[in-house]
């Protein structure tokens, strides 16, 4: 999935939740004040709640979306670990060669070696240029790692797809 494929999910996202906003959650709220006493009307209660999430969700969307329309590639290194870089890492302790790209929250997929950005392996990794050795802190406690190989976002076929 590509950086565009993901804003694409996100906006389908946004647009069922503000029609649900909008036109459903509205008729549910009608109904269930037919039903009478708000005060202890469970239905009510539970419409509102999800009229709250879904106020908090699009919220949150409309942010992850300006802020990943933003992305310029532009601005992405070409020299060094950035956003949808290739790294190759050799593990200093068990000799284990490891590849990850590091792509967007929402693309991550440890199965595929895809690793969000925002983690703390891609926190440590952005920056880095090869032959640097970095130490991540992970779940299962510090991680050393030599950065053996970059394939920068520039110098791949595709680069906006994982």
């Amino acid at each position: 999935m590509g950086l565009q494929e993901v804003v694409d999910n996100l906006r389908g996202e946004l647009n069922a939740l503000e029609r649900e906003l909008k036109v459903d959650i509205p008729k549910k709220i009608e109904e269930a004040r037919g039903l009478g006493d708000l005060s202890e009307n469970a239905e009510y209660h539970a419409i509102k709640e999800r009229q709250g999430f879904v106020q908090a969700r699009i919220a949150s969307l409309k942010q992850r979306i300006a802020s990943l329309s933003a992305i310029d590639p532009r601005s992405v290194p070409q020299d060094r670990v950035g956003f949808g870089s290739v790294v190759h890492l050799l593990d200093s302790d068990s000799g284990e060669d490891r590849v990850v790209k590091l792509v967007t929250p929402e693309e991550s997929n440890g199965e595929k070696g895809w690793v969000s950005i925002a983690s703390p392996i891609g926190r440590g990794l952005v920056g880095r240029q090869q032959g640097e050795e970095v130490r991540i802190q992970t779940p299962g406690g510090v991680k050393a790692y030599e950065v053996t190989k970059i394939i920068t976002l520039h110098e791949q076929k595709d680069p906006f797809s994982a």
